[in-house]
């Protein structure tokens, strides 16, 4: 007689609409803010996410992707952004390619058009050409849901893909949802699935031992972190502190190791002090970095002799810089094994000496920017003493970030340090916002150009109507400083830079929101203080006019050609 088991039944959960599976999605993963613009294309989500979490609505769809992102970097979560179809789609373009560019985790729910007229080309109100097809260029993957039946399981899949897994990077995924089917109520059916908790991992990654056998031998090491360090930062401090190894950080990389740490020189390789301790090391370990153009010289910047490398991506491995050894795999992965084979390894003496010689680096590339920012230093140290030691610092793309905020401003967490890494000018105060929701009690300080805060003049209405412990630095020099600089550098008229600037006194009245002025550098640390302790939102102005220059005025690491033409007379 045979013995028949049988399978325990599937369970079916039920759900209103679209929207309420929503929310049940997102609640699962610990998202309790959602940012969007409502429209006829996404009304069942957005009232359903307005119900049972809350909904920010921002003024425009590209804020509305800053914002979930900003939210998902400063909570190590996921962000979720919705979008209208058609125009609304496409305004979230450029900041979906901003979380394409840094593997931030956030989930794009788009309108679309109802199933029955979806690509028939007759010109329904919101359809685009080929959305799907633009949303798979700039994320990281896309998906329209087709039927009722697949929708819970799209979502879910969407979400798993944003956020990743081990061994594999997250990023922005875009679903387009008809709004037809949005109406609907959603059926979901669960099954059992086995805990695969229990299988083994993967043995040690191919090429490890090689890579170890180098940095063994090493006596005068260096490491070099980016953006792929940044859930690994206990095992990099372990590595550092046990190796004697100084760290130089992409700005991506900041804060894995807290920045007032002896051995981190930081996000200075590019400089002339830290391309001397380049010069001097015997070995460079780089681990989960790009090496962006603009933080290595254009890639002219001249490695150790011995370069050994980790990153989750094997394209990533000599894609820059030479290797001697890599490895592809998680740093998560890889960071223990370094550790143990350094440790006890009996050269304590060239150890402490080679201690010496990267604390005395660390001082000097700060002492040389602090020269040549004059009194802009003080603004970078005063915001620093004004904060608690977690709070964090969103940067748009202006001078104030790309000299001191990039570099000086200490970091001492990761998820502190938000900041546009596509390079693309006004995602800052969106970015700001987001972090601020998704971290109300602690305060979040946007730092932003009058040019770059133009660009999405808008979010100072979302700022205004949420209220979070925000405060809005910006830097008012009355248009494009760092390209004026620039084209001062060149010796050729100025073109495009100069712009109009508002009265930010009388704009920030009009809205409620409170206002201070900063015009000297004396003033820097009462007004910061008085600024953070408000809880509250606060537009701060630093008047660049009243300020003054900086003593060696801020020209990105670009190379531009000689002028053919020089300024008229």
């Amino acid at each position: 007689m045979t013995n028949l088991t049988t399978a325990p039944a599937p369970d079916v959960v039920t759900y209103a609409d679209g929207g309420d599976l929503l929310v049940a999605v997102l609640r699962e993963v610990g998202v309790d803010t959602v940012f969007g613009v409502i429209s006829v294309h996404n009304l069942p989500l957005v009232e359903a996410v307005s119900r049972e979490l809350r909904f920010v609505p921002v003024r425009h769809e590209a804020s509305a992707v800053n914002a979930a992102d900003g939210y998902a970097r400063a909570t190590g979560g996921l962000g979720c952004a919705l979008t209208s179809t058609g125009t609304g789609a496409g305004n979230a373009a450029g900041s979906l390619i901003e979380s394409l560019s840094s593997a931030t985790s956030v989930l794009h729910v788009t309108g679309q058009v109802e199933s029955a007229y979806l690509g028939s080309g007759r010109g329904f109100i919101h359809e685009t050409k080929d959305q799907l097809g633009m949303l798979e260029a700039i994320s990281l993957d896309a998906v329209c849901v087709p039927s009722l039946e697949e929708s819970a399981g799209i979502l879910r899949a969407a979400v798993d893909r944003a956020l990743g897994a081990p061994g594999r990077a997250g990023g922005p995924v875009s679903v387009e949802w008809p709004i037809d089917l949005q109406y609907l109520p959603q059926r979901e059916v669960v099954t059992l699935v086995e805990d695969a908790s229990a299988e083994p991992g993967p043995g040690a990654p191919a090429g490890l031992e090689e890579l170890v056998d180098l940095v063994v031998a090493a006596e005068r090491p260096l490491i070099w972190a980016g953006g792929g360090v940044a859930e690994a930062g206990d095992l990099l401090t372990e590595l550092v502190e046990t190796w004697g190894a100084g760290l130089l950080t992409s700005n991506s990389g900041r804060g894995a190791v807290p920045e007032d740490h002896p051995l981190v020189v930081g996000n200075y390789g590019a400089t002339p002090g830290g391309g001397g301790l380049l010069a001097e090391a015997d070995l460079l370990l780089s681990i989960g970095t790009h090496f962006r153009s603009n933080e290595t010289r254009d890639y002219d910047l001249v490695l150790p002799a011995v370069h050994v490398q980790v990153d989750l991506d094997p394209a990533a491995l000599g894609r820059v810089f030479p290797v001697a050894a890599g490895v592809a795999a998680d740093a998560r992965d890889v960071l223990p094994a370094l550790t143990a084979a350094v440790r006890g390894r009996g050269r304590e003496r060239v150890a402490g000496e080679w201690r010496d010689r990267v604390t005395r680096a660390r001082e000097d590339v700060r002492a040389t920017q602090r020269e040549g920012l004059g009194d802009h230093a003080v603004l970078a140290d005063a915001l620093r003493s004004a904060l608690p030691r977690r709070s964090v610092l969103a940067r748009d793309v202006t001078i104030a970030s790309s000299s001191w905020g990039n570099r000086l401003f200490e970091v001492y967490d990761p998820r502190d340090n938000v900041f546009p890494r596509g390079g693309g000018i006004g995602q800052g105060l969106g970015m700001g916002l987001g972090a601020a929701m998704g971290r109300p009690d602690e305060p979040t300080v946007v730092i932003a150009g009058d040019g770059g805060l133009a660009v999405h003049l808008g979010e100072l209405l979302t700022l205004a109507q949420e209220r979070p412990w925000l405060v809005l630095l910006v830097f008012n020099d009355g248009g494009y400083g760092v390209l004026r600089n620039m084209q001062e550098a060149r010796g050729v008229d100025r073109a495009g830079v100069d712009l109009t600037t508002p009265d930010f006194a009388a704009l920030a009245g009009a809205l409620g929101l409170p206002y201070q002025r900063i015009g000297a550098a004396a003033e820097a640390a009462t007004e910061l203080d008085r600024a953070v302790a408000r809880r509250g939102p606060v537009l701060v102005e630093v008047d660049l006019t009243s300020f003054g220059p900086m003593p060696r005025p801020f020209t990105p690491p670009v190379k531009v050609p000689e002028p053919t033409t020089r300024r008229s007379s």
